[in-house]
């Protein structure tokens, strides 16, 4: 995986910035390419700042997209090569077929419920913690969830953006 300097991230096209930082946040690229017109950037916390800004700037059609384009936790579907590795690191990729099923069931209630997968930031929780957060917000507002999904979002986009800047 390549790693940045902000200087680096300054001077690059808006196609190369959009290459570098487009994966930030889950199968939406144009954060990416908003994020580019808000250059120049101090340091990775005013980068980050700008990205989460232009999110919480987004429609909540835009906003339900973007949570929409998130994986289920534990799923055996095609997702981004980061979710892979973020769900791989707490052994989503192995769970045993009770494991499985408890995942599987949590995940088809929060969406039958919601009509949006539920998300979590997995690098902050254990298996055992995701489950208990999947049945505490199974009982929160449609309104919640969506705040709640974002914070997360941004919680993953930290992540991802801290592994690329050096």
């Amino acid at each position: 995986m390549a790693s940045y300097t902000i200087a680096q991230l300054n001077r690059m096209s808006q196609e190369e910035f959009v290459e570098a930082l487009g994966a930030i946040f889950e199968e939406t690229p144009a954060i990416a390419e908003q994020t580019w017109h808000c250059k120049p950037f101090t340091d990775f916390t005013d980068l980050y700042q700008k990205m989460i800004t232009i999110v919480n700037a987004m429609t909540q059609p835009q906003q339900l997209a973007l949570i929409r384009s998130h994986p289920d936790l534990g799923s055996k579907t095609k997702m981004a090569e980061a979710s892979v590795q973020e769900q791989s690191g707490l052994g989503l990729n192995r769970l045993t077929p009770d494991e499985y099923a408890h995942f599987q069931e949590r995940n088809q209630s929060y969406k039958a419920r919601f009509g949006f997968p539920f998300i979590v930031a997995v690098k902050n929780h254990t298996k055992a913690s995701i489950l208990e957060a999947f049945d505490r917000r199974l009982q929160s507002s449609f309104e919640t969830e969506i705040t709640e999904a974002l914070t997360e979002i941004s919680e993953i986009a930290r992540f991802r953006l801290r592994d690329l800047i050096v």
